[in-house]
């Protein structure tokens, strides 16, 4: 149903104005279960309310979405997170996550495009750092990549599908760079990390 926008806005559109609660419903699931692919609720919210209305609920929809997986992570604990990512990863991203310089690399892994995202809001969750903190740097993180996803919806909307076309393919090779980098850029954050601890 997301695949195909116009099924997707007939469905939200039927709900009137309880519209919009249900798309934010939408990237809620998204970053709770993460099979949901986040780039087609994004496209698809774009196509629907266009994108400086679609970013909006969307961010909703993150803040709620990742304000549950902290709680759950932090209720739940490793009992829960074990199930969706190996020991050593997790050792690994919550060193990074609790260093002293933790609110770059969460800014890092929410802002490029290929690095592990939904997964860190339950890793948070287990670490000492401030839930309204952690939330706050994420959804800023992943805003420029939200209004970018909306934007090419709304422009697959209005037709213009070169635009559309033209920003889709960056964002493919934008989300490649970050992918084949991926380890690059997490090493460089464990360096940082390293260095700023010998500094204490």
């Amino acid at each position: 149903m997301i695949s195909d926008p116009d099924e997707f806005r007939t469905v939200i559109l039927s709900y009137d104005s309880l519209g919009a609660l249900v798309f934010i419903m939408f990237q809620v699931l998204q970053i709770l279960i993460a099979i949901i692919p986040g780039e087609v609720v994004q496209i698809a919210g774009g196509y629907i309310y266009g994108a400086p209305l679609a970013t909006l609920l969307l961010l909703t929809g993150a803040v709620i979405g990742s304000s549950i997986a902290f709680g759950l992570a932090r209720l739940m604990g490793y009992s829960l997170v074990k199930k969706l990512i190996s020991q050593e990863k997790l050792e690994s991203f919550a060193e990074l996550i609790t260093s002293r310089k933790g609110y770059i690399t969460i800014f890092v892994l929410f802002f490029i495009p290929g690095l592990p995202k939904d997964i860190m809001t339950y890793i948070g969750g287990l670490t000492p750092v401030r839930p309204l903190h952690f939330i706050a740097i994420a959804v800023l993180a992943r805003t420029p990549a939200l209004f970018i996803s909306t934007f090419i919806g709304e422009n697959i909307q209005e037709r213009d599908y070169s635009t559309a076309i033209i920003f889709s393919a960056a964002a493919v090779v934008v989300f490649i760079v970050g992918w084949l980098y991926r380890n690059k850029i997490l090493q460089w954050l464990q360096n940082l990390s390293r260095v700023r601890q010998k500094d204490k």
